[in-house]
């Protein structure tokens, strides 16, 4: 039977009907032909508890995350017409006006949006002036409600393993809902 394992080799385990595959030696047979002889416990010294754990804990904390986003309702009326330099300005200025959280993906989105803007004609330009704020904001709300309604909890907790400071993009903001 084949099977992945954590280390991405594919490996074929051969059990057999007898007693002995109770046995903590199991025989495996790797995609070149070789038998191997390798016990649980080495199996498990590859890949400690630990790692395990937090992983699946991260895991649990993106899905409790995301479920909390859901809940929360995007907002339906905007009152005034917010100025802004930069994404991540704009992203700052939503969240102060409308008391409420961003996705972790949109801040990140919103990052990446201003760095597209390096070293371009303009650069130095306020955005509000390039893209008319109306605009600007809807296009953030889109992207939220995106994020939001159909992101993968275990996206995002690939993203926040791969990415030490991934609470600096997590807002503090936790409206009445």
């Amino acid at each position: 039977m084949k099977r992945t394992v954590p280390w991405n080799e594919e490996v074929d385990v051969i059990s057999s009907d007898s007693d002995e595959s109770s046995s903590l030696d199991k025989e495996v047979e790797i995609n070149n032909g070789r038998a191997v002889k390798q016990s649980t416990d080495d199996m498990m010294a590859d890949h400690p508890t630990i790692e395990i754990t937090s992983e699946g804990s991260l895991i649990r904390r993106a899905e409790m995350y995301q479920e909390y986003m859901k809940r929360i309702p995007i907002p339906t009326r905007r009152g005034s017409i917010i100025p802004f330099s930069t994404w991540m300005g704009l992203g700052k200025s939503i969240k102060q006006l409308y008391g409420q959280p961003l996705h972790y993906l949109t801040n990140v989105l919103l990052k990446q949006w201003d760095q597209l803007r390096f070293n371009s004609e303009d650069e130095h330009r306020p955005l509000d002036t390039i893209i008319h704020p109306c605009k600007a904001e809807a296009t953030v709300w889109l992207i939220e409600e995106v994020h939001r309604c159909t992101s993968s909890h275990y996206h995002i907790a690939k993203l926040w393993l791969s990415d030490p400071m991934h609470h600096a993009f997590v807002d503090s903001i936790f409206p009445q809902l």
